[in-house]
């Protein structure tokens, strides 16, 4: 039995609003989603301010549509940002969509010992703002900048072992480093997943291509998660909104739906 709950990026539909975003969810039989843009901008809150006035009417809303935001995605840099206050203008939002996790960036390239433990001490003070105001929502951090690269991930998480990961799958794996080696190091560690595809082309770069069109190892990354009890989701992002020469999001979609089941099927026979 998968331990993924299948789910997509708004980076993908950026046009959209979030009205729009149940509707295309409904059609591909997808009961959750992380939003990361809205009504053409990646300035979230913005756009549910202007869609929905104020987080009580968000949750309203939800609570009539089978469908759950597991994710709130900012722009925060962890590595390269002086503290978290950024992220105060999400949190009534999420409180009141019960929403898992604000997504923030790693950021950084190169990182030092200071710069591992000034990011550690920021997520300190984190925690111990959630304790006292009684905050449901975390923080996880996407391995897209510095985490990308499993040595200066694993020193991390050693430092901060509390830390939560969105594991970008293809970022630490189009760098060389196979499924295995990251999963065995940080699995404790992983509390949401991003997937895509791509392939080599004759210009030797690799480019995005629909689900299951490229080499990325579904079913290899299905095969880590059989004995795994926890409910993680497995969200498609697909770059459209950076990448507008990429078909849309609806396509995409659908030749996921194969993808990740024949993943499932390769990795369980």
């Amino acid at each position: 039995m998968s331990a993924f709950e299948y789910c997509f990026s708004t980076l993908g539909c950026s046009e959209m609003s979030l009205h729009d975003i149940v509707d295309l969810a409904e059609r591909h039989d997808i009961t959750a989603v992380e939003l990361r843009t809205l009504s053409g901008t990646v300035d979230v809150i913005s756009a549910l301010t202007t869609e929905f006035e104020d987080p009580a009417s968000l949750a309203a809303f939800l609570a009539g549509r089978n469908l759950e935001i597991v994710a709130l995605n900012t722009s925060i840099k962890l590595f390269e940002s002086p503290d978290l206050s950024a992220i105060e203008q999400f949190i009534p939002w999420a409180e009141a969509a019960d929403v898992a996790h604000l997504r923030i960036f790693d950021g950084g390239k190169q990182l030092c010992a200071d710069e591992i433990k000034r990011a550690a001490d920021l997520l300190g003070d984190w925690q111990a703002r959630r304790r006292s105001s009684g905050l449901n929502v975390d923080l996880m951090i996407e391995t897209h900048d510095a985490l990308a690269h499993v040595e200066q991930l694993i020193a991390f998480v050693e430092l901060v072992p509390t830390a939560k990961i969105l594991w970008d799958t293809h970022h630490t794996w189009a760098r060389g480093t196979d499924l295995d080696s990251v999963w065995e190091r940080i699995a404790q560690n992983i509390v949401h997943l991003h997937v895509k595809d791509s392939k080599v082309d004759r210009d030797g770069r690799r480019h995005y291509v629909l689900p299951g069109h490229g080499d990325f190892p579904m079913a290899d990354l299905i095969s880590l998660f059989r004995r795994n009890e926890r409910h993680i989701p497995l969200s498609l992002e697909w770059e459209r909104h950076w990448h507008p020469e990429l078909p849309s999001l609806e396509d995409a979609l659908t030749t996921a739906h194969n993808w990740w089941q024949q993943g499932v099927f390769d990795a369980y026979r």
